[in-house]
C-alpha cells in the first residue's frame, strides 16, 4: 500500500520522532509505514488519517494489482 505520509508529515515540518509522538507509535513505526514496509492497522491508519485532517484514502493509496492470468 502507498501513502503520502512522507510528505504530509514534511509539510508540517514534523520529524519522525515528533509524528510518532502523536500517534503513540515508535519512529521505527513511521520509519517503516512510510517506506512502504509496514502497512498500519485500521485503526492507526483512522488515527493518522484524523491527525492530518483528511479521508484515509488521501492519506493511503492501495497499489493496483496486475492481472497476471492474460
Amino acid at each position: 500500500m502507498r501513502n503520502r505520509l512522507k510528505v504530509l508529515r514534511a509539510e508540517r515540518d514534523w520529524t519522525q520522532a515528533e509524528l510518532a509522538d502523536r500517534l503513540k507509535v515508535s519512529r521505527q513505526t513511521v520509519n517503516a509505514i512510510e517506506k512502504g514496509k509496514y502497512d498500519p492497522s485500521l485503526s492507526l491508519a483512522f488515527k493518522i488519517s484524523r491527525l492530518f485532517d483528511m479521508p484515509i484514502e488521501q492519506v493511503f493509496v492501495e497499489e493496483k494489482i496486475t492481472n497476471l492470468e492474460q
